[in-house]
Parts: C-alpha cells; structure tokens; sequence
C-alpha cells in the first residue's frame, strides 16, 4: 500500500516535473500592467501575442467604466446563493435574451465558467443509452466531458467527414440497439491549429443520419461570421447548430459563457445542469459588464474589423517571409518550425530576452516530435509596426535554428 502524498511526489506528471525550472518563465509566468498589446515580463516591455483579448474590449474605455461602475454599484457577492435558489436576477435574465438573440437561437443560459460549463452541459444532455462523436481534436473541456459519459463514445481524425460518417454508422447501429440518441461534438475555431470546424459538411450529414450538433465556439464568438455571431453564421449553417456553446474569456475579455438552444433544451438546462444548480450565480458586476461588452459587439462593427486587418497583415506576412502557418482560417495564428525541446527552449529564451517578443510555445506531445509550434494570437490592438517587428524577429530566429545555435549544448546569451 502507498501513501497518497508519496505516489504524487513520485510521480509529478509531465508538467510538474518541470516546474522548478520552468516556474514563472515556461509555466506561470507573470505579465504585468494594462492588458495591451504591449506588457511587461520580469520587469522589461515585451510586445505581447499571448493574450486571447481579441476585440481589444479588456482596457476598452466604456467597458472599463460599466465594470468600475457595477463594482461599486453591487459589489461581487450579489447575487448571493445560485441561480435556481436565490441568486437570479433581471440582469441576468437580460443577458440571456440578448445572447440567444444575438446568436439567432430560442434561448440561452449563463454559465459560470466555459471549461467547467462544458463538462456539465455534456454531463447533462447524455445518460448511457445515448452515443456520442466528437473531434479527435477538440478541446480538454470536451475530452473530460465526455469521459464522464456512462455511455459509448466514438471518435474521429480531426475534420475527417469520411470517417464521422462511418462512426454516424456505429453509432446508428448501437443507437438503435439501447433506444438511446447521438450526439455529435466538435469546434468551430481549434484554438491551436486555428482551422474551422467542417460545420457547413456536418450539418448535410443530418439528411442521412439522426443526430444533434453540439459547438463549442469558444473562438469563433465575436470573431467569426458577418455580425460576429460566430463560425456557424460565417459557414451559413447557424440554424444547424443545435447546441451553441459561447464563451465570455476570448472576444469579450471576461469570466463566464453561455449555452444558445432551443427554449425547451435551455430549459431542460437550466433544472438539470450540476454545475450551475449547486453553484454560486455569476456575480452582477460580470453581467453588467458581458452585457457591455455584447452591446458594444453589436454595435461596433470595427473591432472586429480592426482584429482582422491584423490577422490578415499578419498571416499574409509569415507566409511571404517563408513560414508554415498550417491551414488556420482564423485569428489563431500557429508558426511550425522544425527543432527539439531544447531548441525550443531557447529559442523562446531568444525571443523573449533579445528581441522583447512574448508568445507561446507549443511542443510534443501536442505537436508531433520535432516540430515547434509558436503560437500567435492577433488582436485589435495590435498594430501593423507590432507584426512587421515581429515578421522581421521571426526570420532571424529561423535563420539561427537552422544554424543550429539553438542546441542544448549551446547557451543563448541574455
């Protein structure tokens, strides 16, 4: 028999057992000042591309003042106790009306956070008779979801429509056998590789096969599609969403998400859904300031347009300099380099140190062995300066790699 506390520190798992080295720099690192496009790292300026404030709506002058203004208004505790309980209100109830309007669905519900709001919603919508399929790439918030799951569970190759259809077949058959449903899961923007989910070819397989569609557009929310409605308006296939999944911690620079159904779905939710039945209600100055947030969504077009005029300026540029930016049709902008860990290590070193550049890293085993994947993520208040500096940093950190002077035995001065 071990001890609980033995077997952790043995076994620390793939991250922790990095973390001594890596804290504060690799893992937990700290930036500090206004959320901009620019911050500070360890006491110097860095120019910033890690930070999911697509909109700019973080610092955004109204924004800042409608969350200054119900802070003081409401303070955080109220409403005190959950929703079903005590803690509804007619804000709240307002911003759910908007969000299913502004998603062009029946109805809609507030979650508490996106993450754990998934894992519920699965939880919620399933029992064991039911099949679901989901994406082979879809986010962790899915994968734990769908482990809770009691039932079958299929999975296809990322965006593969071929082989959803053969797991729709399995499923189909098995469906049949229990008199339980399907559920098929996936994304409308994959938030590391930055392409669409293939909604528009998924939504046709609904004339062969009985199954309801659930998207997680965590990125695609006030990104995507002509009002920023997200990656279903932009495919033409919104209507063919079943079950919508928004969160507030991209686009709109907040805490929280929502769920956009059908009336009865989203009341089926809201008396069922764990997660939201025995948990404390958002606190108000959150909802008064998503509903800032969402108006300004609406009525100002130009964030988004902003946003995009840096997407493009930048995924055009990484492309022209020579750079493999995959096949993103997105705001992410993932740059795949060829190298080792080590490499890696210092070349993020390099970048942060020598050329004030702060981004993300991504290696194996999320990315096959060999690659490294610099991930981008563009917003509108970046600027046209911030991707030309940052093009021009990027070439020469890959003339350096391929001149091997990012290898282990070798130290990147500082």
């Amino acid at each position: 028999m071990t001890d609980l506390f033995e077997k952790l520190l043995k076994n620390r798992g793939p991250l922790g057992m990095h973390s001594k080295e890596s804290y504060g720099y690799f893992m937990f690192p700290r930036l500090e000042g206004e959320i901009s496009n620019k911050m500070i790292f360890r006491g110097k300026e860095k120019l910033v591309w890690s930070l999911n404030n697509y909109l700019g709506l973080a610092n955004h002058p109204e924004v800042r003042k409608a969350d200054g203004d119900a802070a003081v208004k409401y303070g955080n505790a109220l409403p005190m106790g959950a929703r079903m309980m005590s803690g509804n209100s007619v804000e709240h109830e307002q911003l759910e009306k908007e969000l299913a309007e502004f998603e062009m669905k029946e109805a809609s519900i507030l979650l508490n956070f996106g993450y754990q709001g998934m894992v519920s919603a699965i939880d919620c919508l399933v029992d064991r008779h039911d099949v679901i399929v989901y994406d082979s790439e879809s986010h962790a918030c899915i994968i734990d979801g769908v482990r809770l799951h009691m039932g079958k569970r299929f999975v296809y190759p990322h965006n593969d429509i071929a082989n959803l259809e053969k797991q729709l077949e399995r499923a189909t058959k098995l469906a049949t056998e229990t008199g339980g449903a399907i559920l098929v899961i996936t994304e409308g923007v994959f938030g590391m590789s930055g392409d669409q989910g293939k909604l528009r070819e998924i939504v046709a397989l609904k004339k062969k096969y009985s199954f309801r569609l659930f998207v997680d557009d965590a990125h695609g929310f006030g990104t995507m599609g002509k009002t920023g409605a997200g990656t279903g308006e932009e495919q033409g296939v919104q209507d063919g969403i079943d079950i919508y999944f928004g969160t507030f911690a991209k686009s709109m620079a907040l805490i929280g998400a929502f769920i956009a159904s059908d009336a009865q779905v989203v009341d089926y939710l809201k008396h069922n859904m764990r997660s939201q039945i025995f948990a404390k209600s958002l606190p108000m100055p959150l909802v008064v300031g998503a509903l800032k947030r969402l108006e300004l969504l609406r009525t100002q077009p130009r964030l988004k347009d902003d946003l995009w005029n840096i997407v493009r300026a930048l995924q055009k540029g990484l492309v022209a300099a020579g750079f493999e930016i995959g096949k993103t049709e997105s705001p992410v902008t993932p740059v795949y380099l060829n190298g080792s860990i080590p490499e890696a290590t210092n070349l993020i070193i390099d970048l942060r140190e020598n050329y004030d550049i702060f981004c993300s890293m991504v290696v194996y085993p999320v990315v096959p062995k060999g690659v490294i994947m610099l991930r981008l993520i563009p917003t509108a208040v970046h600027t046209l300066e911030d991707v030309k500096y940052t093009i021009d940093a990027f070439t020469k950190i890959q003339v350096k790699l391929k001149a091997g002077q990012y290898q282990a035995d070798k130290i990147v001065p500082v």
